[in-house]
């Protein structure tokens, strides 16, 4: 594996629009904490609408800075974990962040303690616009809110709160380490987070399962320590929770982003009723492979041995401005920019982040960082990355600094409606059979791995969470247990598992964002809808989905979604997508069954 100062600049992000070096990083962290003292002044002052507002905008303008600078030093160990100066950095960094959420702690507490006529005045003074929904969520939350020495009391709890993602975080970039997987024929092959993709893929089925057996064995060998380390981020989970007055752990995640408790049972519900599409699904692979047995190692599988993608990144950019046109010039415009300003970090290198992402800061251009290596995987990839980065984009450009942030309910639409376009765009083009059972092979694992998959993880860690909360007892055993009886009811009696795949769960970093996976499967859902609107051109559509991404957080996230024509309250749209789900594998069954004459 390549070190960073080996890669080329061109495939480096330029992340100069955040801080020009570590240095002025360290300078302007040090200039805005001199403004400390000047918010810390509004203590006990927070009654009349002038001293409200100053204090807001001069907390508003130190945040902004703070933020920006979090991201830059974050990025920084993301792009190389091992460089201690930029670890150090990030620490600092993370230090006055928490110091700062100190110090304002208690203007929440403040505001909340006016009266709801007051607080409803404020919310409405035309002299506030960029706080009517600031206003709007204290007085929403003001039931959860504790008193001032108490909130201040959390606030310093922030600076150690967080470490349980940083463990796993630093223990899966830093520390881990995996054993070769061995072919057929007995060859080695290396395994890395990023190779992972190409040797579950293989068409050497020994390869297959050594791979996923050597992946989660890896982490099956440090089972008490992640289990420890998870456990007690569970832990603080339902204790914050419950001093915040929520009746679970579930509760204060959907709360706090005007979700819906209702939609997380109707998709768990939803996806529990359709388990028998996805089992049709692994058994027209099974025949597509003409394998007798199908076994989880199976799922990845290619179902052509005659078609594949091969593609440059240059290449698979100009993919995805093909897949995007029906979006508009003014977007295919933001994905050039993203290109040509060095917004991407493309390629793996040691010490940094696996997998991918997208994230920003008010004010400066979003960035993506994906690990690149030239498959269909890596496209599309490459495409539900820039869907968030174009997101982000458009809401900072669009709403003011408190409303621009959108919430985790709707980050993956945008990202989403991306690979859809992306699969519409290939199976209509496609020039063989082949080539269209392939993108129909990855609709459908994009489905399962989102709708299916994550599904399963919510039902994981709602287990976890509800478990601590009635008994206190949470052990590795009950984890690996419950998830790999998950496994088996999720997956069906027809496919084989291997052992291994009970550890899977503790290599999964979502999990240290609790309650977040399930936004991945009513984000798809979403997608599904406004994709195929989009696609065939209905009315308003593209329009409509511009607004949606330009509105960030100044509606609630079920009111966002049905201004882009989706209405995650009524069961008729999960409905929907498994019929669409339905159609693709018929037409699937039909082609292996003519084949097959």
């Amino acid at each position: 594996m390549k070190k960073r100062e080996e890669i080329e600049e061109k495939y480096k992000w330029d992340l100069t629009e955040y801080c020009s070096s570590v240095e002025n990083c360290e300078k302007e962290l040090l200039e805005i904490t001199k403004k400390f003292d000047k918010i810390a002044k509004f203590e006990n002052k927070l009654k009349y609408d002038k001293e409200i507002y100053d204090c807001l905008t001069l907390e508003s303008e130190i945040s902004q800075v703070l933020s920006r600078l979090y991201v830059y030093s974050s990025l920084l160990v993301k792009q190389n974990a091992n460089d201690s100066i930029a670890v150090e950095l990030n620490e600092k960094v993370s230090s006055v962040c928490v110091k700062f959420g100190v110090i304002t702690s208690f203007i929440s507490v403040e505001i909340s303690a006016l009266s709801d006529d007051k607080l409803e005045k404020l919310m409405n003074n035309n002299n506030f616009p960029q706080f009517k929904n600031v206003f709007r969520e204290i007085i929403r939350n003001k039931k959860h809110l504790l008193s001032k020495d108490e909130e201040k009391l959390l606030s310093k709890m922030g600076d150690f709160t967080g470490g349980f993602s940083d463990v796993f975080d630093m223990f899966d970039n830093a520390d881990i380490k995996f054993e070769d997987a061995l072919d057929s024929k007995g060859v080695k092959h290396k395994l890395t987070h990023a190779t992972y993709s190409l040797l579950v893929e293989d068409n050497d089925r020994e390869l297959r399962k050594n791979a996923i057996i050597n992946m989660n064995k890896a982490y099956g060998n440090f089972n008490n320590t992640i289990a420890t380390n998870y456990i007690n981020e569970v832990k603080m989970g339902c204790f914050f929770a419950q001093i915040r007055n929520y009746p679970s752990a579930l509760s204060a995640s959907i709360y706090s982003e005007e979700a819906s408790e209702e939609v997380y049972k109707a998709l768990m519900n939803g996806v529990e009723n359709n388990l028998n599409v996805f089992h049709k699904y692994f058994d027209i692979k099974r025949r597509q492979l003409g394998l007798e047995k199908f076994a989880i190692y199976d799922i990845y599988a290619k179902t052509s041995k005659t078609f594949d993608i091969k593609i440059s990144y240059e290449e698979a950019i100009q993919l995805v401005k093909k897949a995007c046109l029906p979006l508009g010039e003014d977007y295919l415009n933001l994905i050039d920019k993203a290109y040509k300003e060095r917004w991407i970090d493309v390629y793996e290198n040691e010490g940094k982040d696996t997998g991918a992402f997208s994230w920003g800061a008010y004010g400066v251009h979003p960035v993506v960082l994906t690990n690149f290596v030239s498959n269909c995987n890596s496209l599309f990839t490459l495409a539900h990355e820039l869907g968030h980065c174009m997101h982000t984009f458009y809401s900072n450009k669009n709403q003011p600094y408190q409303d621009a942030g959108y919430t985790i309910f709707v980050a993956e639409v945008a990202s989403n409606v991306n690979e859809m376009l992306m699969l519409l765009y290939l199976s209509q083009n496609a020039k063989s059979v082949n080539e269209k059972i392939y993108y129909y092979d990855y609709l459908l694992s994009m489905f399962r791995g989102s709708v299916f998959r994550q599904t399963m993880f919510s039902e994981f860690e709602y287990f976890a969470h509800k478990t601590y909360e009635e008994t206190n007892a949470l052990s590795k055993d009950i984890l690996n247990n419950y998830y790999y009886e998950l496994n088996k009811r999720y997956f069906g009696e027809k496919v084989e598992l291997v052992d291994e795949i009970k550890f899977e769960w503790s290599r999964i970093p979502h999990f240290y964002n609790s309650f977040y996976v399930y936004k991945y499967a009513t984000g798809l859902i979403s997608a599904m809808v406004i994709a195929r609107n989009i696609f065939e051109g209905k009315a308003d559509a593209t329009e409509n989905y511009i607004k949606f991404l330009s509105s960030g957080s100044s509606l609630p996230p079920l009111e966002l979604l049905k201004i882009a024509g989706v209405d995650l309250q009524d069961k008729n749209t999960f409905d929907q997508a498994f019929e669409f789900i339905n159609i693709i594998l018929e037409d699937w069954d039909r082609i292996l069954k003519e084949e097959n004459k």
